[in-house]
């Protein structure tokens, strides 16, 4: 064991140079870093996320935000390029703005400003804070101030530009559901208007009358047959008998007989229907009809003069009251089998219409659904516009101004003095250690035994003279004294006539990506 230490012991002997450089390079920089560094100061603002005035319960609006939401599009705005150049050049924030690239004053902006959210739960306020670090006091304040004014500007114009896209866009939907809902209208009209006869509304009226002609019809053709068939016999009783028998005997003559049966069914009728129904009106004409017919046979049966031509017999009076009522019923029948047709056709149109027309009906029902949420949602986007602009919605107030620090906040000196001793010393031990890793040279006879299983008999160690070993430890003396001499008279150097060390250790870092 004795003999592993001495080992060793030599070996960071003749290292120690080499060790002490490493150490000498990371302890030296790291101390001139510190000391030329100039002193930065941080300062910092804090923002509160105020819940709107009137409640939610009282009055719903369409402006429904979600508050992280918002904060993080208000952050990523206020970050932009054009903000971060606008603001470093500003407020003059690096003393070499002028020569920096945009790309460099961007990077440098976004690494010295800090913005932090926090709360945000259902018990908890929002807060924001937000915080850069400058060269300057004054110049750290007033980029937080600005950052505070942008901040604040973004969130009323965020809220307000959504409130006035909902209502533009709520606004032109109840315009175009309102020009919709027109025009369906419209459509219904015509519609209605060009099948008047055929709708499904008085399918039921129009079915009953169908009925009713349909029983006129044929009570029309058994009067007529029933006239045919009486002057069918009368006339051959005139000619068997020469007489018209019978015609005499009975009170009453055809047209008296039918006119007494209308007014019989007219009484019916007047007890079920109103005196506008169209049945009541038909029956009624029917009825006048007649009656001015029997008051003109009965003025052409008058007596006639002496100077009169001879009265016609009582046959051909018989037989043309007989043709005139065949062709006054004829007449009437053609009138309703013609009306029967019609109301035929209309009646199979009207499956068809109704069709159309429930699926205009359901267009215009569910365009006047829509119509009727555009409006509601068009008088909650008055409402939230009108709450936005009078800031009584959710918003974004500062509790804490940035002050002018008066004291620096960096750079810690003395952790980064520590730092850069705690780096040599890693280098030095790491340095040791590689070589020792890397070195495959048989140096002790311990190494015969595990390497080869050889057990050396024994072992002649190299033997020293005086001179060797004082020429021996003069070198190494002389070689740590170069060392502890020239590194650091090699970075006054670099420092002095090259480049500043802080400057060299940002590019070498910028150049690794550890900025």
């Amino acid at each position: 064991m004795n003999m592993d230490f001495q080992f060793y012991w030599r070996l960071f002997l003749k290292r120690l140079p080499a060790m002490m450089a490493l150490f000498l390079i990371c302890s030296v920089t790291a101390s001139v870093a510190a000391l030329k560094l100039p002193p930065t100061y941080s300062t910092s603002a804090r923002l509160l996320v105020e819940e709107a005035r009137i409640p939610e319960n009282m009055l719903r609006t369409t402006m429904q935000v979600d508050t992280d939401q918002q904060l993080q599009v208000i952050e990523e705005r206020l970050t932009t390029r054009a903000n971060m150049l606008d603001i470093a050049r500003k407020h003059n924030v690096f003393e070499n703005v002028s020569d920096m690239t945009p790309d460099e004053i961007v990077r440098e902006m976004r690494g010295q400003t800090r913005i932090s959210r926090t709360g945000g739960r259902s018990n908890e306020a929002t807060l924001m804070r937000v915080s850069f670090q400058a060269r300057s006091a004054i110049i750290a304040a007033n980029v937080v101030n600005e950052y505070v004014t942008l901040i604040l500007q973004e969130s009323t114009q965020f809220r307000i530009d959504r409130t006035e896209s909902t209502l533009a866009f709520f606004r032109q939907e109840v315009e175009r559901l309102k020009d919709d809902l027109e025009a369906q209208s419209i459509e219904i009209v015509n519609f209605k208007n060009e099948n008047g006869d055929a709708l499904p509304g008085d399918l039921n009226y129009r079915q009953n009358r169908q009925a009713l002609l349909q029983e006129r019809q044929a009570r029309l053709e058994r009067e007529i047959a029933s006239i045919d068939k009486q002057r069918r016999d009368l006339v051959a009783i005139y000619e068997t008998t020469g007489q018209v028998t019978g015609t005499a005997a009975e009170p009453q003559t055809p047209q008296e007989r039918q006119l007494s049966e209308l007014q019989s069914q007219l009484q019916a009728a007047l007890s079920v229907y109103s005196e506008t129904n169209p049945r009541i009106v038909l029956l009624s004409n029917r009825i006048k009809q007649l009656e001015a017919a029997i008051a003109q046979q009965a003025t052409s049966q008058t007596p006639s003069t002496p100077d009169a031509p001879n009265p016609p017999s009582t046959l051909q009076l018989a037989v043309a009251e007989m043709d005139q009522r065949v062709e006054t019923l004829r007449e009437e029948l053609s009138d309703v089998e013609t009306e029967l047709d019609r109301l035929e056709a209309t009646i199979q149109a009207t499956a068809g219409n109704a069709i159309i027309l429930e699926r205009l009906e359901r267009d215009y029902d569910a365009i006047q659904t829509r119509y009727n949420e555009a409006v509601v949602n068009l008088n909650r986007s008055l409402v939230s516009e009108r709450i936005e602009v009078s800031a009584q919605g959710e918003r974004i107030t500062v509790l804490e101004n940035a002050n002018v620090p008066q004291t620096p906040s960096g750079p810690n000196r003395l952790k980064l003095v520590a730092a850069g001793v705690g780096a040599g010393l890693l280098l030095a031990v790491g340095f040791f250690f590689l070589l020792e890793l890397l070195n495959r040279v048989i140096r002790r006879p311990d190494e015969l035994n595990s390497r080869f299983g050889i057990i050396p008999l024994a072992v002649i160690p190299y033997m020293e003279s005086r001179r060797e070993r004082l020429l021996r430890r003069s070198i190494l003396a002389g070689a740590c004294l170069a060392v502890m001499i020239g590194v650091p008279a090699l970075l006054w150097y670099v420092d002095s006539f090259y480049m500043p060390l802080d400057v060299l250790a940002n590019r070498v870092f910028d150049r690794l990506g550890l900025t």
